[in-house]
């Protein structure tokens, strides 16, 4: 079974403050982009996980492919899978690859074994595996709450717009990013902002609290938000903790000769 994981973007993200399990309470919106990696999973006499592209650092059974894996085999004995991964989404950008390939995997086991887990019970299993893991279950644009892991549906029509995704070679330290900020209730409701306000008027109320610290210790990625601002985006921002940036456009943006060849740059029609 093939499937495709899908990146996201965050609109907004505030930090509401820091909990007693040292985790932060988060406000923020997810949105889906076709930006995708290649996911293959078959039944198997012998398990088996590989994968290409961008190198993955870390142990395979690190790995929230495998993770996902053994968590339902554990629980329903699954029978050993063969997975194979082709990592096209940036890692530690902000964008949920990591996140998605898990989600995807849970996915394709409750299809290829015939689990008929609602969504509800494979969001309970992402949630396991990481704290935005679960969005990518309905994989819709939503509202997140608490750790990235609670959600709520939002009116969000992005439809006919384009959006322009640059990824920089530079890699931002979430431990860093948190400590650059101090966690506060947002002033304005998120949510209502994004429904019920123009995409050219988000500019000086739409924020990511991440940007101010960020973007200061990497003037790199605040001449790259100014550039998509130059090349005409009607929003720009930092997604999550960076360091990928996007644009949103109402045309088709003119941006060859922008970036530099060792920035990842896709352009998407939402």
């Amino acid at each position: 079974m093939v499937s495709f994981p899908n990146a996201k973007i965050n609109i907004g993200l505030h930090v509401a403050r820091k909990r007693k399990d040292g985790y932060h309470d988060l406000e923020s919106c997810f949105v889906p982009v076709p930006f995708c990696d290649v996911l293959e999973v078959i039944k198997s006499g012998k398990y088996a996980f590989t994968s290409s592209g961008i190198p993955i650092s870390g142990r395979p059974e690190q790995n929230l492919c495998v993770k996902a894996f053994k968590l339902l085999k554990k629980d329903f004995g699954l029978q050993e899978v063969s997975m194979y991964l082709h990592k096209l989404i940036p890692m530690g950008a902000g964008l949920g690859g990591g996140s998605a390939d898990g989600a995807f995997v849970l996915k394709s086991l409750n299809v290829l074994f015939e689990l008929f887990l609602d969504d509800s019970l494979l969001e309970d299993y992402a949630a396991q595996l990481g704290s935005d893991c679960a969005f990518f279950i309905q994989n819709k644009p939503m509202m997140a709450y608490g750790r990235g892991n609670e959600f709520e549906n939002i009116t969000l029509d992005l439809s006919g717009k384009h959006l322009l995704l640059v990824v920089p070679p530079i890699h931002v330290s979430t431990v860093d990013a948190y400590a650059g900020i101090t966690p506060e209730k947002p002033e304005t409701d998120l949510k209502n902002v994004l429904e019920h306000t123009p995409v050219a008027q988000w500019k000086d109320v739409v924020k990511n609290d991440f940007e101010v610290s960020v973007l200061q210790k990497h003037p790199a990625l605040s001449s790259l938000k100014d550039k998509l601002y130059d090349l005409g985006a009607a929003y720009a921002s930092m997604s999550g903790s960076g360091a990928a940036l996007y644009g949103i456009f109402d045309t088709e943006p003119q941006w060859e000769d922008s970036f530099g060849d060792d920035h990842t740059v896709r352009v998407f029609k939402l």
